[in-house]
């Protein structure tokens, strides 16, 4: 079965519906960076992924948040020379707040990717909020 960049971008999207931070941290290459909408707004290394999940769950507890989902649509822009990938794609995020249903629209989830010979791994992702 032929694995794209786009393919392990679902894994890892799947993975964080499922709340499956082993996953998550299994899909990234230990050079991740990771830039989102939440403070401190980066996280780089080995331990990027872990660290960024330990403080949106924080942020979660703190604001109510609860019940992630993240639904991408068709890819923007897909590239793969058979190293590196880079993969943009609209995105939408549902959530709870204080048990009240909500839904980021108009997002945008930017990932870079590494083929590591074993399966494309993500090496950086960026998450754009829409409204």
């Amino acid at each position: 079965m032929a694995d794209s960049p786009f393919d392990a971008v679902r894994r890892y999207v799947a993975a964080f519906d499922a709340a499956d931070i082993d996953a998550m941290a299994a899909a990234c290459d230990d050079t991740m960076q990771i830039l989102d909408g939440m403070p401190p707004h980066t996280w780089q290394g080995p331990t990027a992924t872990r660290a960024w999940w330990r403080d949106v769950m924080a942020e979660s507890e703190h604001l109510g948040f609860s019940g992630y989902h993240i639904t991408l649509g068709d890819p923007s822009h897909v590239e793969d020379n058979g190293i590196f990938g880079y993969v943009v794609v609209p995105a939408a995020m549902a959530f709870s707040v204080a048990g009240a249903q909500r839904t980021q629209t108009g997002s945008t989830f930017t990932v870079a990717l590494r083929n590591s010979g074993s399966g494309w791994r993500l090496t950086a992702w960026s998450w754009s909020k829409g409204r």
